[in-house]
């Protein structure tokens, strides 16, 4: 044999290799992954109903205990779990009240095994029953694994503008 008929089964060979190690690491990564995104879509998932339920409590109990929590709501920071609770029980003196997420659109970005962020618009129906207001915003919430599962250390909210 030649040298290039050497070389090139060489490298036909580590290419192989190479490609059975890719899919293996895929293998291995993805139910990981699966397993974040579902269990962070779960943790949205009663956040959400639990704000639409008017049960702060719930809500409060799915945020991390801190301090360090934060809201960021029509241009102003919110710190500490207590400080959404207050503000979101302002909210819901409203006679309507309602977070309609799209979850179809939802971007959930894994940062490591222990944080993730969810990304996506919501519309949020608010005010008087006969003519409640409709508010179009994205949201991006940063998710933490703690001891006692994911938890949602920040949200981020902004108005939703047209390209």
């Amino acid at each position: 044999m030649n040298s290039p008929t050497i070389l090139m089964e060489g490298f036909m060979k580590t290419r192989a290799l190479a490609s059975v190690l890719m899919a293996l690491s895929i293998a291995t990564v993805t139910p990981a992954l699966a397993d974040t995104v579902g269990e962070v879509r779960a943790v949205y998932d009663e956040f959400r109903a639990a704000q639409n339920a008017r049960d702060l409590a719930k809500v409060k109990s799915l945020l991390i205990e801190s301090p360090e929590f934060l809201w960021v709501s029509d241009g102003k920071s919110f710190w500490g779990p207590d400080a959404l609770v207050k503000r979101m029980a302002e909210f819901q003196l409203a006679e309507v009240w309602r977070v309609d997420p799209e979850i179809d659109k939802a971007a959930i970005v894994e940062v490591d095994d222990h944080a993730a962020y969810i990304h996506m618009p919501l519309t949020l129906t608010i005010g008087l029953k006969a003519k409640p207001d409709v508010i179009r915003f994205l949201v991006s919430i940063l998710c933490v694994k703690r001891p006692e599962g994911w938890r949602i250390a920040a949200l981020f909210t902004t108005n939703d503008k047209p390209n």
